[in-house]
């Protein structure tokens, strides 16, 4: 529970400084409407010289969009801006305001910045991927709802902890944010499926940019294709990923000397 009033508490505080600069709803909207567009038209245009692209039908690539935005929206609303502010603090040694307060650093850090524009990508994720249910004429049972739910939730212990590792490599490095810019550049192969890629860019989208965890995977559970094996696999990977991140944090907090050492 005092975990639960902390998210509230940064979350509150990140409306109210959104909020002072109402102008930014206006963009983000634009922005959010125009990436959308632009996924759409090239989904309509693939299609309209195949029926199928990597086995996936239209209507089901339709859903792999919505889960991109949905994913990606949730990426931008707290996991971007939390590591993206944890170098910065690193840098310029702002991190011993984090390390001094009473409650644990890594959770601190990780929703102490929340973009909360992000829940429009979120909101037309959510749209997209209903329209493709309908499309689809699926009704997913409780199973698949359940199944998408904790693909979904792996699928976003998968990408936190990995963009925690990298934004820890700051307690050692000077500057990683291209790196973090590597990945947003690679999240973008994650509106495809997985299976259109070659071997060896499957498996690095897959096992060390795990973006097709983020996506591909939690379409695959409402479209009726994901199998035990992905659905145990990704939830044991979520789990060690979890636990070797924690541990390369600590290990990277070692190595921080801090503003007034």
């Amino acid at each position: 529970m005092n975990y639960l009033r902390l998210i509230a508490v940064f979350l509150r505080v990140s409306i109210m400084s959104e909020l002072a600069y109402r102008a930014n709803f206006v963009i983000h909207v634009f922005q959010s409407f125009l990436e959308l567009a632009t996924a759409l038209v090239g989904l309509a245009l693939v299609f309209s010289y195949t029926e199928m692209l990597g086995g996936w039908r239209p209507d089901e690539m339709l859903a792999l969009v919505g889960v991109y935005f949905l994913v990606g929206g949730i990426i931008g609303l707290f996991i971007q801006p939390g590591m993206t502010l944890l170098i910065e603090s690193v840098r310029d040694g702002t991190l011993d305001f984090t390390l001094t307060k009473p409650e644990d650093a890594q959770l601190l850090v990780s929703i102490r910045q929340v973009e909360i524009w992000k829940v429009i990508d979120i909101a037309l994720g959510f749209a997209v991927l209903v329209t493709a249910l309908i499309r689809l004429q699926e009704n997913p049972g409780l199973r698949q709802v359940s199944e998408f739910a904790l693909m979904l939730l792996a699928g976003m212990v998968i990408i936190y902890s990995f963009w925690l590792v990298l934004a820890t490599l700051s307690f050692w490095f000077v500057r990683v944010e291209n790196i973090l810019e590597i990945f947003r550049s690679m999240y973008e192969a994650g509106r495809w499926p997985i299976s259109l890629f070659p071997g060896w860019l499957r498996f690095a989208l897959t096992f060390i940019v795990p973006v097709a965890f983020a996506t591909t995977v939690p379409a695959e559970a409402l479209t009726g294709r994901l199998t035990l094996r992905t659905l145990l696999g990704a939830v044991g990977l979520a789990v060690i990923m979890f636990a070797i991140s924690r541990l390369f944090w600590r290990i990277g907090l070692r190595r921080y000397s801090g503003a007034s050492a």
